[in-house]
């Protein structure tokens, strides 16, 4: 079920480990639009979950091409609102306080397995390979009780292998995704005490009241994961559109790495903020 409102919050939810590409340009602007078309509020949420990765300079510099390119927003980390801390690395009651609930009603177990790809599960999957479906080593554990706080391990949340998650996409339509095949038991918060991406993501929309979603299509798995959180933890279920990737000439969608790309490369090349929404929404 939707969640129930009578004003439209949508929001803007960008990470500062780089800068901004016209991929984001698409989206963000699209975002914009569906707010002003429905009169309703835009609010800006700085991603900055990830302690390695995360720079106050890209935080400023996201702000600044956003602005740029004419998106305005009413709530943000630069100037506030009801429903503030607007930064995520601000925001850790919140998180923990989830992960309480999580603990208590069972949905999740500790995790003591070693694999590389663990280190990252705090960035958005857009910014990385999505996360492997996990072999299920530790799912079996009982002892989520005996933990008072996260640490030290890696906590996952039990999905129904061979359950169905469905849902309709504004943009793309019905989207169905089936758990243990298309993904597996995933991470809502590291061994080094930093919430998952999944996690963080569905505890800030229900905070700031977020009725639409509005997102790369990179992150329709994603969707499916977090409808999960949404179940477990009894929050409203908020409406998604997932907007279509920008790729480069070769078919490989756009990265924070392809600085030709960026926002403030196509600025300082000359380019007006109107062209580069014409090449971002082409």
């Amino acid at each position: 079920m939707s969640q129930a409102s009578n004003s439209y919050r949508g929001r803007l939810a960008p990470s500062p480990t780089g800068l901004l590409h016209i991929g984001h340009a698409r989206t963000f602007w699209m975002a914009a639009q569906r707010a002003i078309e429905r009169q309703g509020k835009l609010i800006l949420r700085n991603e900055d979950l990830d302690p390695q990765r995360s720079r106050p300079e890209f935080a400023a510099a996201m702000i600044e091409d956003l602005r740029w390119l004419g998106i305005r927003w009413s709530e943000g980390p630069d100037c506030g609102g009801p429903y503030a801390p607007y930064s995520q690395s601000e925001r850790r009651d919140c998180y923990l306080e989830a992960w309480r609930r999580l603990r208590d009603g069972g949905f999740i177990y500790p995790c003591t397995c070693s694999r590389k790809d663990l280190a990252q599960a705090a960035t958005a999957p857009n910014d990385n390979d999505d996360e492997p479906v996990y072999p299920g080593r530790c799912r079996t554990r009982t002892d989520a009780g005996q933990f008072v706080e996260p640490a030290g391990v890696n906590w996952r949340l039990r999905v129904g292998a061979g359950e169905e998650i469905a849902f309709d996409d504004l943009n793309l339509g019905a989207q169905r995704y089936v758990a243990g095949r298309d993904f597996g038991d995933f991470l809502v918060w590291r061994r080094d005490d930093v919430p998952a991406y999944q996690l963080a993501v569905v505890v800030d929309d229900v905070a700031m009241r977020i009725t639409e979603v509005v997102r790369g299509a990179d992150l329709l798995k994603s969707t499916a994961r977090q409808l999960l959180l949404i179940r477990a933890l009894e929050y409203p279920t908020p409406e998604y559109f997932h907007c279509e990737l920008v790729r480069d000439a070769s078919g490989v969608r756009l990265a924070k790495r392809q600085d030709g790309l960026s926002i403030r490369g196509l600025r300082e090349s000359g380019l007006s903020a109107n062209k580069v929404l014409q090449m971002a929404c082409q």
